[in-house]
């Protein structure tokens, strides 16, 4: 593996992000992740999306959203053509990052409370360990995405399969979408795993940090509404809310806020990862 990472890094980056994977899945905690993932995607799959087509255009859903979001951001909702991946979108949009901080929590945590870092850069650069392990993770998040589609669309096969090819757009919509959103929070709990002494402290360190971040911003907001509205950006999932009234890749261009954000926390990991003590 020295070889592999004097020559060429992305290769050594890319062998530690599929380790992680396997570790993930095989793993006792990784099959408890993924057992609670499951059983929420399976009630959600079961209930709201299965039942979309019947109740997303009711007025009282509407009454809802719009009471909930405003009636400018949820009436492109309204215009998908497959109520299932509509609904699939919204609970993507908001529960993806909201996993992402609790099964990206040990990136490095385990590590430090081990003693195993200087073992593993004995093998490998920093860099490539850094960069191996996020991207490891996502790797993780793009096949639980993946399979969740993958089971919304054989339930709009199920009730109606001229929508397939309209459901499958949309899917490719939220895939690419939900992978840009969950970068930032991969990222910062990155950056906060490094610092933390266990998965569970790098969570409540992230949960500290985001409604921490919102408050502060509220109440800057409400003294310096446009300092507050520019500072409001810099917080990993600002943006959702935006997003819900979003199809079609000509709105990509919100996406742009997540990857500014995503590329400020790895530049921030990155420099904490060179500079820590093993």
């Amino acid at each position: 593996m020295n070889t592999v990472t004097t020559k060429n890094p992305i290769n050594a980056a890319l062998l530690l992000a599929t380790f992680e994977l396997k570790k993930i899945l095989f793993s006792r905690r990784g099959i408890v992740a993924l057992a609670a993932f499951s059983l929420v995607w399976f009630v959600l799959l079961w209930y709201p999306i299965r039942q979309a087509s019947f109740y997303l255009f009711s007025p009282d859903l509407k009454h809802l959203l719009t009471g909930m979001f405003g009636e400018d951001s949820v009436k492109e909702l309204f215009s998908w053509k497959v109520a299932e991946m509509a609904i699939m979108w919204v609970a993507a949009l908001y529960l993806f990052p909201l996993f992402s901080l609790f099964v990206c929590a040990d990136q490095f945590a385990s590590d430090k409370t081990r003693g195993t870092f200087r073992f593993l850069t004995l093998r490998t650069s920093r860099d490539t360990l850094f960069f191996g392990r996020v991207t490891g993770y996502l790797l993780i998040q793009a096949l639980l995405l993946g399979f969740t589609l993958l089971a919304t669309l054989l339930l709009v096969g199920y009730r109606d399969t001229s929508l397939i090819w309209v459901a499958l757009a949309s899917s490719t919509f939220i895939f690419i979408n939900i992978m840009i959103v969950i970068l930032p929070f991969t990222a910062l709990m990155a950056l906060l795993s490094l610092h933390a002494n266990s998965a569970r402290q790098a969570t409540i360190y992230a949960t500290l940090f985001l409604v921490g971040t919102s408050i502060i911003n509220g109440l800057i907001s409400h003294y310096l509404p446009a300092i507050g509205e520019t500072l409001n950006w810099l917080i990993p999932g600002a943006q959702l809310s935006i997003m819900i009234n979003s199809h079609g890749f000509n709105n990509l261009g919100i996406t742009v806020v997540p990857l500014v954000q995503a590329a400020i926390l790895l530049l921030l990991g990155r420099t904490y990862m060179a500079r820590i003590a093993l």
